[in-house]
């Protein structure tokens, strides 16, 4: 009788349960990210002792059948809760221009999972790739694994995924993030997340993963139409900083690799209406004063004519070529003068 009652509670269970309490395979169906509910975090530290938590706003993830996991972030989302912060870390660190998405890809074992729905909770060593700004690194990362319900689950990491920024190409960002702020920061970054998934419901198709935003901006955390004045006027002096116009030496011909941050300037300028905008070219002091003068000049003619090409009126800018006059740094090193071979964006106004 025991034995009868005991196989009517298990037919129950499994016609009418969902999630674990269905089959033994943990994947069954698939799993879809609930963003609003989840949170990935990037922690950074400046002056030895000061962190900086940094979030992003647009981000999705699938569990496939099989436990393939992939989870993109849209960079441009990213959301440090103060404006000219958040393009900072855009422009002058993630260059998400360049790099508009992070992605982190793993595979699941079923049968490291099996067990969840007695125990509801475990801890595993979880081996995944992290691909950003380009790069891609193998990680590990310890995981808890709680099951909230049959269909719910929270994924999140019990240690901080430390990063080495020089092993993600970083560094550079490092070093203008520094100048620009004028504080030193710690050469390692901090990822915390936590993520909820929910079981997609039979017969329903795997959502694709969207593709990564194409227009400048597209998932910043900022206001959207005309910016007003200091946010334009911040955003020049970002856009300065960035170094990503590339020219061959001793030519004005703009290489192609200077699309996305132009493209991106196009879109900064066009939402600053009431600005006039100098495009001011600067070069090292390697050369004559007159050549350096002329080469100046038509690097900066070269961005303004890229401008124009894009809808920019001339009226809205204005072209200076100051050669080797105003230096950012001495021209001491190869580094150096890197740094002072330039183009500068300022409102100047109307």
């Amino acid at each position: 009788m025991r034995h009868r009652i005991l196989s009517a509670v298990a037919a129950l269970a499994l016609s009418c349960g969902g999630g674990f309490a269905q089959t033994l395979d943990p994947f069954e169906h698939g799993w879809t990210l609930d963003p609003a509910a989840s949170a990935i975090r990037f922690l950074s530290v400046k002056k030895n002792s000061i962190a900086e938590s940094s979030t992003f706003a647009t981000f999705s993830g699938v569990i496939g059948p099989d436990g393939s996991t992939k989870l993109q972030i849209l960079m441009d989302s990213v959301d440090t809760k103060i404006d000219l912060r958040n393009v900072r870390m855009r422009f002058l660190f993630f260059e998400t221009f360049k790099f508009p998405e992070a992605t982190i890809t793993a595979h699941l074992e079923a049968e490291q999972l099996r067990d969840l729905p007695q125990l509801r909770r475990k801890v595993l060593d979880l081996p995944l790739v992290l691909t950003l700004h380009g790069v891609e690194v193998p990680l590990t990362a310890q995981v808890t694994v709680t099951l909230l319900d049959n269909d719910r689950v929270a994924v999140n990491n019990s240690a901080p995924l430390i990063l080495p920024l020089a092993e993600y190409n970083l560094e550079e960002g490092r070093a203008k993030l520094q100048d620009a702020a004028g504080v030193d920061i710690l050469p390692f970054g901090f990822v915390n997340f936590d993520f909820l998934f929910d079981r997609n419901q039979p017969g329903t198709p795997m959502a694709p993963l969207p593709t990564a935003a194409v227009a400048p901006g597209a998932a910043a955390l900022e206001t959207k139409g005309d910016l007003d004045h200091d946010a334009c006027v911040g955003r020049f002096e970002i856009l300065s900083r960035t170094g990503n116009i590339y020219f061959n030496a001793g030519s004005a011909r703009l290489d192609p690799q200077s699309a996305p941050l132009l493209d991106s300037l196009f879109d900064i300028v066009r939402r600053c209406p009431d600005l006039r905008v100098e495009v001011g070219g600067h070069t090292d002091s390697d050369g004559s004063d007159r050549e350096n003068q002329r080469l100046s000049q038509r690097r900066a003619q070269a961005v303004t004519d890229y401008l124009l090409a894009k809808g920019i009126a001339a009226s809205r800018l204005a072209t200076v070529g100051y050669g080797e006059a105003r230096p950012v740094v001495e021209n001491s090193t190869p580094e150096n003068k890197g740094r002072n071979r330039r183009i500068e964006f300022v409102a100047i106004g109307n």
